[in-house]
């Protein structure tokens, strides 16, 4: 049994002493989904996050248990909101997670630093970053990605499950051979801002035309292995090597179909399904209700908490110790690994790892380390840069 016994209270031990940062988690998003497509606000009667709430995967209960310590908000919204509407959308996110953290001020803090997510985490607080999921967000304008930089957000993810005019995504047919000339103004841009430059979403020729061009060392916000999972949201190899080289960090997610084989063909044929009926796979929603109805795939699978440890080992392996993280994406999927359903699943994950004989300051850079060096980073390269 993983996590047992001595593992488990070692692993409990080792997350009370150590910021453990996650690159990703939806709950913004799902909050709107739940008070049915309005924006969240205080008058709206939502859930009670300082109790556990069935439909969601993050409270603030889970928060605690799962002994998280720095926590980037995904300011997500859906490719299909362009320009003006989606500018608005990612405004009315940025104002939910500040909503989220005066109404639980004793519980979160607002980070925009390194050196302010370790005082969070000092003061017996969540330290709450925001990255915007989806470069559509900025609507083609740089004095947006600016705006959003002095709004909070520390991280632009450059495309989601479509592609932007200005780079492409992994899910899409390619049409910018990676990054245009606008793109590639974008990436120089958010390394003078001190804005970490997020490869997930993006497609292989995207992720090497950023990292050729960017100063600061990139991300993976949630992405795992390509060569252990052959989903086209996750990372080469080569193309790890090439972000270790430039100090970045990867930081693994849960997402059943990136991290197991028996899902990824399982969603392979479920992309097939929608296709076959004039659906879209990217559109998430769509997605959802084709999945629900859809009998011919037959059962399917279930990822588990080994499959995740899998793809941390490979990563560490390609990439080396320093240049992994975490990022679950709670709340951004319908299912999770077996082990992993919530966040407060975090410390039976390095229970696993301990009990692979991983050792405890391994761990500790896995858990968060590595995550606010390259954010401090970033901040280094701004700063020489202005």
């Amino acid at each position: 049994m993983v996590g047992a016994g001595g593992s488990a209270r070692r692993a409990t031990d080792l997350l009370r002493r150590t910021q453990l940062a996650d690159g990703h988690n939806d709950l913004p998003w799902a909050l709107r989904q739940l008070a049915g497509g309005r924006p969240w606000s205080a008058d709206w009667a939502a859930p009670d996050l300082t109790v556990r709430q069935p439909a969601l995967h993050t409270d603030l209960v889970r928060l605690a248990e799962g002994q998280l310590g720095l926590q980037f908000w995904s300011v997500y919204v859906p490719c299909e909101l362009a320009a003006g509407d989606a500018v608005a959308a990612v405004l009315e996110q940025i104002e939910l997670v500040n909503e989220l953290v005066v109404r639980h001020p004793d519980r979160l803090a607002l980070a925009r630093t390194a050196d302010e997510a370790e005082a969070a985490f000092s003061a017996g607080r969540i330290a709450s970053l925001m990255g915007a999921e989806g470069g559509h967000a900025i609507a083609e304008s740089l004095g947006v990605l600016r705006a959003l930089y002095r709004l909070g957000v520390r991280y632009l993810t450059l495309t989601h499950n479509s592609n932007t005019p200005w780079a492409d995504s992994a899910t899409d047919v390619p049409v910018a051979g990676g990054l245009t000339d606008f793109g590639r103004d974008v990436v120089r841009e958010m390394n003078r801002l001190g804005m970490l430059v997020d490869l997930s979403h993006v497609a292989p020729a995207t992720m090497r035309a950023a990292l050729s061009v960017s100063r600061a060392p990139v991300i993976f916000s949630h992405s795992s292995c390509r060569a252990v999972t052959d989903h086209p949201r996750n990372v080469p190899d080569d193309v790890l090597v090439a972000m270790a080289g430039q100090g970045g960090v990867c930081m693994i997610t849960f997402v059943p179909s990136f991290v197991s084989t028996a899902c990824a063909e399982w969603d392979a044929r479920l992309r097939e399904a929608m296709a076959g009926a004039g659906e879209d796979h990217r559109d998430l929603v769509a997605r959802g209700r084709f999945a629900e109805a859809w009998a011919d795939g037959g059962a399917r699978p279930r990822a588990g908490l080994g499959d995740v440890l899998a793809h941390i080992e490979h990563a560490r392996e390609v990439a080396g110790i320093d240049h992994i993280g975490l990022g679950g994406d709670y709340d951004g999927v319908d299912s999770l690994p077996a082990g992993l359903e919530d966040v407060a699943s975090y410390p039976r994950l390095f229970a696993g790892l301990l009990d692979r004989g991983w050792s405890e300051s391994d761990c500790a850079k896995l858990a968060g380390g590595n995550t606010l060096r390259v954010l401090r980073e970033a901040e280094s390269v701004a700063r020489a840069t202005s």
